[in-house]
C-alpha cells in the first residue's frame, strides 16, 4: 500500500499538524511507502499524486476539509481517507462522506458527533492520535531543567503547580478550574495555577475573561500565571513535567492530545468525565474525571459559503445540539485537592498514566493499527 498523508507539512506546533505527523513517521518507521503532503501546496500536492501515484490519500482534518481531503484525491484516482476530528457540529458535507469506504475519528465520541449530525457512522473508525513517548516521558523533579523552568515561572519548591493549556484555556476548563480552586484555596494555599495559551485574539479575550473572573472570585492574582507562546514540543515536555497536576476539565474535546501527552510525562490528569477524555483517562487510575454539570444547547446556527454553502444564512436544528459541557466545579475541586494533599497518590497515578499511554497510544503503534485497518477494509497489500 502507497499512502499520502495530507495535513499541515513541514509540521507546526498544532494538535492536527502534529496528528498527521505522527502518523507519518509511525508509518514510515513501520516500513510503509508513505509520504507527507500539505494540502494547500497545489502543485507541490499534484506533483506527488501523480508521480508518487499513491493507493490512498489520508487526510487530517475535521468535515470543512472534505473539498481538500476528499473531493481533490478522487479527482487523481486515489481513495480518500479522512481521520477527521469534531468541530462542534457537522453541517455539510454529508453525502460525500457517506459514500466513502473508510472514514477515520479521532475517538468514539467524535463518531457519534457525525452521527447526531445526520451520518450513519458504518463506515466510521475511531483511532486514537499517536504520541512520541520519546519525547514526551517523565522527568524528574529534581532534574536541573525542571527546577530551573519552575523558577522562572516563580514556583518555589514548596508549591504544587497545576498547568492547563491549550489554544485557548477557556475551552480547556480553566473558569471551571478557578471556580473549584477558590473552593480548596484555604485548606491548600500553596499552589500556583499555570494557564498557558497560544498567542491569538480569541486567547487574549478570553485571558480577559480569566482575569475579571480571578477579581471576582478573590483569589490571589500572584498565584495565577499567564502564559502566551508557540512552544517547540520538546519544551511542552517540559512544561508538562514541570507540573504537579494537569487540569484540563475541557467544554468540547474530541480527543484531548495534551492530556495523553501529560499521562506519557507520567502527570496526573484532571478532566471530564465525557467526550474525548472518558476514552483516554482512566479515572480513579491514571487521573480524575469529573461529571458533566451543565451544558450549553443551541436551536440553530450561522452557515458561510466557506462552509459549502451558496450564502450565508441562519440553519435552524430539528432539535436543539449541544455545543459545550462544564464539568462539576465540586468534583474538580475535589480531585484537586487530593492530589495536591498526597504526593504518594500523585507517584502512583503518574506511573500508572506514564504505562497507559505507552500502551495505547505510543504513536507506531497507532501508525501500525491504522495501516491494518485500511488495507482491511480497502483490501490493500
Amino acid at each position: 500500500m502507497k499512502s499520502i498523508i495530507q495535513y499541515a507539512y513541514p509540521p507546526e506546533p498544532d494538535g492536527l499538524s502534529l496528528q498527521g505527523h505522527y502518523l507519518y513517521l509511525g508509518m514510515k518507521a513501520n516500513g510503509e511507502e508513505v509520504l507527507p503532503c500539505n494540502p494547500g501546496s497545489e502543485l507541490e500536492r499534484e506533483w506527488k499524486f501523480r508521480s508518487f501515484k499513491p493507493d490512498v490519500a489520508i487526510g487530517v482534518g475535521y468535515w470543512g476539509n472534505t473539498p481538500e481531503l476528499v473531493v481533490d484525491p478522487l479527482k487523481y484516482g486515489i481513495i480518500p481517507v479522512p481521520w477527521l476530528v469534531a468541530d462542534g457540529w457537522v453541517a455539510n458535507y454529508h453525502g460525500i462522506l457517506e459514500s466513502l469506504p473508510l472514514v477515520l475519528t479521532t475517538s468514539e465520541w467524535v463518531t457519534k458527533t457525525y452521527q447526531r449530525d445526520g451520518l450513519s457512522g458504518k463506515n466510521m473508525v475511531a483511532m486514537p492520535i499517536g504520541i512520541d513517548m520519546n519525547i514526551f516521558k517523565p522527568i524528574p523533579k529534581t532534574s536541573p531543567e525542571i527546577l530551573k523552568l519552575r523558577e522562572l515561572l516563580n514556583i518555589h519548591p514548596h508549591e504544587k503547580m497545576i498547568l492547563t493549556a491549550g489554544g485557548d484555556t477557556t475551552s480547556k476548563g480553566s473558569q471551571e478550574m478557578l471556580k473549584a480552586i477558590k473552593l480548596i484555596d484555604e485548606q491548600f494555599p500553596d499552589y500556583k495555577y499555570v494557564l498557558k495559551s497560544w498567542p491569538s485574539e480569541v486567547a487574549d479575550g478570553h485571558t480577559s475573561e480569566e482575569e475579571a473572573l480571578i477579581e471576582e472570585l478573590g483569589l490571589d492574582p500572584e498565584k495565577i500565571i499567564f502564559l502566551s507562546g508557540g512552544y517547540s514540543n520538546e519544551f511542552m515536555a517540559t512544561l508538562l513535567n514541570a507540573a504537579d497536576i494537569y487540569a484540563a476539565p475541557s467544554r468540547l474535546e474530541g480527543f484531548g492530545m495534551i492530556q495523553v501527552e501529560a499521562m506519557a510525562c507520567g502527570i496526573p490528569v484532571i478532566s471530564i468525565d465525557h467526550m474525548g477524555p472518558k476514552e483516554t483517562i482512566v479515572h480513579n487510575k491514571t487521573g480524575f474525571l469529573a461529571p458533566v454539570k451543565e451544558t450549553v444547547e443551541l436551536e440553530g446556527e450561522w452557515v458561510y459559503p466557506h462552509m459549502g454553502f451558496d450564502r450565508k444564512y441562519w440553519m435552524r436544528f430539528p432539535e436543539k445540539k449541544i455545543f459545550a459541557y462544564r464539568a462539576d466545579e465540586g468534583q474538580l475541586a475535589e480531585f484537586t485537592l487530593r492530589l495536591l494533599q498526597d504526593d504518594q497518590l500523585r507517584t502512583k497515578m503518574g506511573d500508572a498514566a506514564r504505562q497507559h499511554a505507552v500502551e495505547q497510544f505510543e504513536y507506531v503503534g497507532v501508525a501500525k493499527r491504522i495501516a491494518d485497518i485500511i488495507k482491511e477494509r480497502l483490501k490493500l497489500t
